[in-house]
Order: C-alpha cells, then sequence, then structure tokens
C-alpha cells in the first residue's frame, strides 16, 4: 500500500486476495462464538500471544511463546454496544465475569434461544443447515455482528484508503496471479544466464513488466 500511495497517488486501488488463512486473520480479541460457554463463567478468555515492549513475542525457558489472556471485545447490537463480560462491580454475582452465550441471547431479545443447548455435536460443522436455531452457539455464530467481522487485512486498508476483495475458495493453483507467474517465468528462462545480481533483478523487472493484460484476464 505504501508503494502503491507513492508511485500511483491518484488512482483507486482495489486489493484482491484469495481465501488462504492468514489473509483472514482476525484482529486479538475479535468476536467468535465458536469457544463461548453457554453460562457466565470466570475462566473464559482468548488466548494470544504476550508481546514485549519490541513488538517481538516473548518465549518462556523451554523456547515456547508466552501467552496471556485477554476479554473478548464487546460488540455492538442494534447501534447499541454489548458488552460480554459484567462489569466490575463487587457486589454483582459475577463481577468481571463472561456473560456466557445465554446471557448474551437474552440481552438480544431471543430469550427462547437462551434455552436451548450450548452447541450440537462436538463441532460447528454438527449445525446443518437450514437449521438457525438448533443451539445457542449457531444462533449466535449467524447474527450479523458475528458474521461481518474484518480480518486485519481489512481493517488496515481501509484506514488506510484501499478497498480489500477476496477471491471465492478454490485451489490456489486456479488463481489469476498464477497465469501472470507462469508468463512472467517462461519470459525469465529465455533471459541469458548470468550470475551478476544486477542482471538478474534488472531480468526479473523486466519479465514482470512484459506480462501482458491477456495474460492477467485468462
Amino acid at each position: 500500500m505504501a508503494i502503491l500511495k507513492k508511485y500511483y497517488p491518484d488512482e483507486d486501488h482495489v486489493l484482491v486476495f484469495d481465501n488462504a488463512t492468514t489473509h483472514l486473520k482476525r484482529a486479538e480479541g475479535a468476536l467468535s462464538a465458536t469457544k463461548m460457554t453457554k453460562n457466565p463463567s470466570a475462566n473464559f478468555h482468548v488466548l494470544v500471544n504476550d508481546v514485549g515492549d519490541d513488538g517481538k513475542a516473548r518465549y518462556t525457558p523451554d523456547g515456547k511463546i508466552l501467552k496471556k489472556k485477554i476479554h473478548m471485545g464487546n460488540t455492538t447490537f442494534n447501534g447499541v454496544e454489548q458488552p460480554l463480560y459484567f462489569p466490575d462491580d463487587p457486589s454483582h454475582p459475577h463481577a468481571g465475569q463472561f456473560k456466557g452465550m445465554s446471557v448474551i441471547l437474552q440481552e438480544r431479545g431471543f430469550v427462547d434461544e437462551a434455552k436451548l443447548k450450548a452447541q450440537c455435536g462436538t463441532k460447528m460443522s454438527d449445525c446443518k443447515p437450514p437449521a438457525i436455531a438448533c443451539c445457542c452457539r449457531w444462533v449466535l455464530y449467524n447474527q450479523p455482528d458475528f458474521v461481518n467481522i474484518e480480518s486485519i487485512l481489512e481493517t488496515e486498508a481501509w484506514e488506510k484508503g484501499f478497498r480489500v476483495l477476496f477471491l471465492p475458495k478454490f485451489h490456489c493453483e486456479l488463481n489469476f496471479i498464477e497465469q501472470c507467474w507462469g508468463a512472467g517465468k517462461r519470459a525469465y528462462r529465455l533471459k541469458d544466464a548470468s550470475s551478476s545480481e544486477a542482471v538478474l533483478e534488472k531480468n526479473v523487472v523486466e519479465c514482470l513488466d512484459e506480462i501482458s493484460l491477456i495474460s492477467m484476464q485468462q
């Protein structure tokens, strides 16, 4: 994005990505129903890497990345912020605890759904469409605010004025960028061999510039 802003400041940029897990990664503490408890819990937190002041991960003496617990971020329902944890009020019976899916659903007006079992089976895929109210987790999982969570990539792009599009899920070799790499590598193989780093870099740039719009569109 920095390169595009520098060399093409007057263009309207749209960044296109495939559905790789790294592209879809959400911010730490992002809203997710997949591991929520049904009832209030003092033990429900999000486990994330513990990062030092230098921005690098910290490690335990045995070489493992140090983890820390954080609260899952609040959400917004019908335009109103909905905290996922009870207030830290000593007089509250569940002070500071996670509310649980049942309470979250009740606060949204889903009284009957709040009485459902926590989850169907042992994994999310056990909830079979078109079912939409088979368990607490599936009801929350399909709520608009739970569905429309931006990835870190989207958030960073929007903040810098770039639009992001994700390609449908398909085999990575079908991605159009592979056609570009293929055309570039073919052109590179036709260049004279060289051991000079400067020449090799020049050849790479020339081969990438030679990739035609037709190759991209095909």
